[in-house]
């Protein structure tokens, strides 16, 4: 006997239609929301992209921005978000320490390169025996500057100190650079003194300043100091943290930090 077609009313339709809906936004509502604390500006921005990249995977990722950077690993240790961009390994692992926070670093994110700036030179080749060099006075950005110095063979310094290496620390100096610990606030202005600078990312975009433009000497992608994604120690093996990794890991995002700032922004992965 030969089969009639199936008609559906309006309403069976409606119905059906009504259902499938739902199910779709059921289906959606069960992909968790994976809150990301991050600072204004670039971290912030690189977040967005990753955002962009995570959703075509089927991840949901909500881009928290706090203004005030000192909350951001307590509101991660206190479940008010599910990860962390912001800060720098040492930065990352002294607060750890210091609070007790249960967090763990999971990958590096992107290093924001301290460099060297100079009005008087267009090459490190050009520094002369005894040039005034200015450096960052508080410890972590003179940690940083001397590693960078030692990098460019400028000088060493006692391998003991590691990342906490101070002036008194230096056990050669082969040009006698003179070394002036300056407030950040200052290296700017000291440039028109010194004969270069030692300036940190943040410090040398304020003034205008781009690394990968106006510095004769950059730090490599590499640096202890890269940026570190955290999340809690008890999310460590939870199946979104590798997703969140990969996400931000991928060519596009790769892509998309060479674009936007054009290696005065540097990946270390």
């Amino acid at each position: 006997m030969r089969r009639l077609p199936v008609v559906l009313t309006g309403l069976a339709l409606g119905g059906a239609l009504a259902v499938a809906l739902q199910a779709g936004v059921s289906a959606a509502s069960a992909v968790p929301v994976v809150k990301v604390g991050v600072t204004r500006g670039t971290h912030a921005e690189i977040l967005d992209e990753v955002q962009r990249v995570a959703a075509t995977r089927g991840m949901r990722i909500d881009v928290v921005r706090f203004d005030d950077s000192t909350r951001i690993d307590a509101a991660l240790a206190a479940h008010q978000i599910d990860a962390a961009s912001f800060e720098d390994e040492p930065a990352f692992d002294a607060a750890r320490t210091q609070h007790g926070y249960p967090l763990s670093n999971v990958a590096t994110t992107i290093t924001l390169p301290m460099a060297l700036y100079s009005r008087k030179l267009t090459t490190l080749a050009q520094i002369q025996p005894g040039a005034t060099v200015a450096i960052p006075a508080d410890p972590e950005g003179m940690a940083r500057a001397l590693i960078l110095l030692q990098n460019y063979t400028l000088l060493t310094f006692d391998d003991r100190a590691g990342l906490h290496a101070k002036l008194r620390d230096v056990t050669s100096n082969r040009l006698h650079l003179n070394l002036r610990a300056l407030p950040r606030e200052r290296l700017y202005a000291s440039l028109n003194t010194v004969t270069f600078a030692v300036i940190d990312s943040v410090t040398a975009e304020q003034a205008g300043l781009f690394p990968a433009r106006d510095s004769i000497g950059i730090e490599d992608a590499r640096s202890p100091f890269a940026s570190v994604l955290t999340v809690r120690d008890s999310d460590r093996a939870q199946a979104w943290v590798a997703q969140l990794v990969a996400a931000y890991h991928s060519d596009d995002v790769a892509r998309f930090i060479l674009t936007r700032y054009q290696d005065s922004v540097r990946r270390p992965w």
